[in-house]
């Protein structure tokens, strides 16, 4: 039984086997996102938000477990990445020692190649069934702001309000601590994934759109904190 509406990541990279399963999955009601490399996936993780993840482990440019571990070491709050995204591997490694790497670095699921399409197709489904009944954080308030974690919504005095994927991933990174002054070296790595930081206006320029679109008579949210970074406040800050 499928499961509707759930949007799944396919990190493989052998064209004849991503065409067969990208086939059979959309047939069989996903949406099939496409990476034929970790770095691809990584940056789908973070952008697309995808309700689960297959992920080859042979892949071009590094190998999959260290995207498996990436993805679990990431930090529940500032990390661009989830760490509880549901992942199967899809993998040749077909010793039982193979298996228990992947475990251990944290996939959800293992099949091997060559694999049963039916009985891939049963444990997608279940994995996501699992992934839906896991408990995950309930809502977050500020003030007169409120943050839904799982259907990543964002409503301010009971209106909701649209956000841009990072306008949102920045503000769910300030409302894990608030108050708190997060760096821009926090931001630019945890919610972009930046390795050096440069000279970019990037965060400076999605901080001041979500102050905008945050912005509600007199009430403030966002704050620039000179020469440091930003803090989330509960809109009384005079």
């Amino acid at each position: 039984m499928k499961e509707p509406c759930a949007t799944i990541l396919l990190v493989e990279d052998h064209v004849a086997t991503r065409a067969f399963l990208v086939d059979n999955l959309t047939a069989d009601g996903y949406e099939v996102l496409e990476a034929d490399c970790s770095c691809d996936a990584e940056r789908m993780i973070a952008s697309e938000f995808p309700d689960m993840a297959i992920l080859d482990l042979a892949l071009p440019d590094r190998d999959g477990l260290e995207l498996l571990r990436e993805v679990r070491q990431s930090d529940r709050v500032a990390g661009r990445l989830d760490p509880d995204l549901p992942i199967l591997v899809l993998s040749g490694r077909a010793t039982e020692l193979d298996c228990l790497r992947g475990f251990r670095h944290g996939c959800d699921d293992y099949v091997t190649k060559p694999f049963s399409y039916s009985e891939l197709q049963a444990r997608v489904a279940s994995l996501l069934r699992r992934g839906r009944r896991r408990p995950g954080p309930g809502r977050l308030r500020i003030g007169p702001l409120e943050l839904d974690p799982l259907a990543r919504q964002v409503w301010l005095n009971g209106r909701e309000v649209k956000l841009s994927k990072k306008e949102y991933a920045l503000l769910r990174a300030l409302a894990g601590d608030p108050t708190r002054v997060f760096t821009r070296e926090e931001l630019l790595r945890g919610v972009w994934g930046y390795r050096s930081m440069g000279i970019t206006r990037t965060l400076d320029s999605h901080a001041s759109r979500l102050r905008r679109k945050l912005s509600a008579g007199d009430e403030r949210f966002v704050v620039n904190v000179w020469g440091v970074g930003y803090r989330l406040v509960d809109g009384t800050l005079p």
